[in-house]
């Protein structure tokens, strides 16, 4: 260790003697090491944009809506209810969350209501919901914030604006900050969300404590539900329905009398689905995937109960190819990361050698008298692989500064997702320390092989 420390003294004051030369052939490392930075985050921030778009495709949300009514159900065996219900409540959404495989649960109330502005008012929907709401959907925030769980808790008057509601309602202006009213009670703007779905964009959100004020109720229209992985979402709707069943079995059978006594009396249908008591007793919420839901959107009733008994092998397959698409988004990046690091590193090492070769030759003397005092072949051998190793740790500290600067003047000017790892870092400094002892080892073996004689009779 004494060894090792005399021999990095020495390398950073060979290297401070030639400052100018020194910056230039760290210059080959740093390009290389930055462009490992950048380009590892680039294609992290790539891979994680493409995993935002898969989620945010829908095929991994659940809608539970209060009340159940199909029409035509019963000619295809579907139990049909009364349509509206109070019924579902905070404490399902609670209970939502423990179901296995389940990342969200939002809870939901929905108004359709006038929203005014800054002079301005736009008729839309008012969703009520909490903090993960945003989440669910992975919505950036084009400014502002999100509110968070105490605003729920304490059902702040609070609002996230749609774009095409900022844009109706302030134009240019900056919203945040600004109030805004429904039904004559006010609502700070504390975030504008970024979305492109085209039932959110016209939307206002709020608190759904707040909303339930406003409307003086205690229910939930729905929970919007998130499933951590795609391929999950058939099974999570069919756990989430059976957990519901068992919580509201009370009112599921007061539902199913209240249906037999409109048969009885002739004002419902008299085609009774099979299936015995519990399929005449039907349930007073609706669990649906949003995948189901677009594919059975404008089908016959008994075309969509094919199809949607048919749902688990379509998410097997969805999940098939997500998978494949992100394997070989990942294979792509990874060829690419490695081929720009590639050249970079080897250009930066060809650089460090050729520079180590020049300072063995005009070390030549120097070599002479430390073999001449008793210095062995491996102190020389290692003094300059230190030094070797010294310049290209020095141009990957560089490098790592301008990689991240590099990254973010690109997600600054041209708006590309880029993320860091510690992994990223490690590596390039991992590939830099390697570059220095590779390219440094000849350089280092030649000075070592020189006999005292000889190297002091050089002029």
């Amino acid at each position: 260790m004494p060894l090792l420390m005399t021999s990095l003294r020495l390398a950073v004051r060979a290297l401070g003697r030639h400052p100018l030369r020194t910056a230039l052939t760290m210059l080959g490392m740093t390009i290389g090491v930055g462009a490992v930075i950048t380009m590892a985050a680039l294609g992290r921030g790539a891979q994680q944009s493409v995993e935002q778009d898969v989620r945010s495709a829908g095929t991994n949300l659940i809608q539970v809506r209060a009340g159940n009514f199909t029409r035509g159900g019963e000619s295809s065996n579907i139990p049909s209810g009364l349509g509206a219900a109070t019924t579902l409540i905070v404490a399902d959404a609670d209970a939502v969350r423990g179901v296995a495989g389940v990342s969200h649960a939002a809870p939901v109330v929905r108004l359709r209501a006038w929203t005014a502005g800054n002079g301005q008012r736009v008729y839309g929907q008012i969703v009520g919901t909490d903090a993960s709401f945003p989440l669910i959907y992975r919505w950036p925030f084009s400014s502002g914030r999100s509110f968070d769980a105490q605003a729920v808790a304490s059902r702040a008057n609070v609002a996230i604006l749609g774009p095409a509601v900022r844009e109706r309602l302030f134009g240019d202006a900056n919203a945040i900050g600004q109030t805004i009213t429904i039904r004559d009670k006010p609502f700070t703007v504390v975030g504008v969300a970024r979305t492109a779905d085209e039932e959110l964009v016209e939307s206002v959100f709020v608190p759904y404590t707040a909303l339930q004020d406003l409307l003086s109720i205690q229910y939930l229209h729905g929970i919007v539900v998130e499933a951590a992985q795609s391929g999950d979402a058939t099974r999570i709707a069919s756990d989430v329905t059976t957990l519901l069943r068992e919580r509201h079995a009370a009112h599921i059978e007061a539902a199913g009398a209240a249906v037999a006594k409109l048969r009885q009396a002739g004002i419902m249908g008299n085609q009774m689905p099979q299936g015995g008591a519990a399929a005449t007793s039907p349930d007073d919420f609706t669990v649906r995937t949003q995948a189901s839901e677009a594919l059975t959107k404008g089908l016959y009733t008994s075309v969509a109960a094919f199809v949607l008994a048919n749902m688990p092998k379509l998410d097997e397959v969805n999940m098939q190819e997500m998978a494949s698409t992100l394997q070989r988004a990942g294979s792509t990046m990874t060829a690419l990361l490695a081929g720009i690091a590639a050249i970079s590193l080897v250009v930066g090492g060809i650089g460090i050698m050729n520079i180590m070769l020049v300072s063995v030759t005009e070390r030549t003397r120097e070599i002479g008298i430390r073999r001449a005092v008793g210095a062995r072949a491996r102190d020389v051998r290692l003094q300059f692989l230190v030094e070797a190793v010294t310049l290209a740790m020095a141009g990957g500290v560089v490098g790592l500064f301008v990689g991240l600067a590099a990254s973010g003047l690109l997600t600054w000017v041209l708006e590309w997702p880029t993320a860091f790892s510690l992994a990223s870092v490690a590596l390039a400094f991992g590939i830099a320390a390697a570059v220095g002892v590779f390219f440094g080892f000849y350089p280092a073996q030649r000075a070592s092989t020189l006999t005292p004689i000889d190297a002091l009779r050089h002029e």
